[in-house]
């Protein structure tokens, strides 16, 4: 007697991809850089938009010195951080592998460069203090040519460190306007300095442009030190650091903290007992940074307590 067996349906196997991404990471790196890119993208549109409002992109001979050009400047870092956000956050939502590790290698190489600056800072510090004073000469001179020049010595002297000068007032006698020969060809502001200047009155609430003409005329018949900040800038922002000191490495721990973060997004190989290249490459390369972040902060540690 034959039996009649029913047909069974066919099961289908489907096989598990055999890498994922943590979704809870996925959306937090997503997120994170979506306002990462558009931070990028608004400081790029900030530079753009000043170089164009002085007409630089038809005259690029207008900028005396490019690299310390504001403009340029904030050109340069929205590029960078558009990049490294589009890299990211694009690399996140699609668990692009390779978008992933150009994200991780873009923030590793930022990463080694801000720690070889932090340590070359330390030890080049006599040549990291000229370059900067040749840097603020240059604001100086272009004082009044330059309007995002002027606004940042400006932002410098009254708001940041209540300084005047490189290292005293008389470095303003680099400028044409504020040498004292130009009393000559009739200037109101020789023998004088910016306002930026000036020390702050209490409960001032319209800034006097002309609080400091004449201040450095021989002959002066008031007291100068309550008129104007005589600390140079220089002197100033070292006595800044030092009362700044914990805040500054509290920042430089934040940005080290978010830079590890392509460490922890990195895809994971979960069926697979064998690593892949990338796996490995990305733990040597981790390791690397580890080593040379532990370097930079023994590097740190002696040179504070040594100098």
């Amino acid at each position: 007697m034959t039996v009649n067996v029913p047909n069974m349906p066919t099961v289908r196997k489907y096989r598990r991809e055999s890498t994922e991404v943590s979704g809870c990471l996925k959306y937090m790196i997503f997120g994170f850089n979506v306002l990462f890119w558009l931070l990028g993208l608004g400081i790029l549109t900030v530079g753009v938009w000043a170089w164009s409002e002085k007409d630089i992109f038809n005259n690029l001979g207008k900028v005396a010195n490019v690299a310390l050009d504001p403009a340029f400047v904030l050109i340069c870092i929205g590029t960078v951080t558009f990049v490294i956000g589009f890299t990211g956050c694009v690399g996140a939502l699609r668990e692009n592998t390779c978008l992933l590790a150009a994200y991780a290698l873009f923030l590793s190489v930022l990463l080694l460069f801000e720690m070889t600056a932090g340590i070359l800072g330390f030890i080049f510090k006599d040549w990291i203090k000229s370059q900067a004073t040749i840097g603020f000469q240059t604001f100086i001179i272009h004082y009044r040519e330059d309007p995002d020049q002027q606004n940042l010595i400006d932002w410098i002297q009254e708001d940041w460190l209540q300084c005047c000068g490189i290292e005293s007032p008389k470095d303003w006698d680099k400028n044409n306007y504020f040498n004292c020969s130009s009393r000559a060809v009739g200037s109101r502001e020789a023998c004088g300095v910016p306002f930026s200047c000036c020390k702050r009155k209490p409960n001032e609430i319209i800034k006097n442009k002309q609080c400091g003409y004449d201040v450095r005329k021989p002959g002066f018949n008031f007291d100068v030190s309550k008129i104007i900040n005589e600390q140079g800038c220089l002197e100033a922002i070292e006595d800044w650091t030092e009362k700044n000191m914990i805040s500054i490495a509290s920042c430089i721990f934040v940005v080290l903290f978010c830079h590890d973060v392509p460490k922890w997004i990195r895809v994971r190989r979960i069926h697979r007992p064998v690593r892949s290249k990338l796996s490995i490459f990305w733990d040597a390369l981790y390791n690397l940074v580890i080593e040379t972040l532990v370097f930079d902060i023994k590097v740190t540690l002696f040179v504070h307590f040594n100098m």
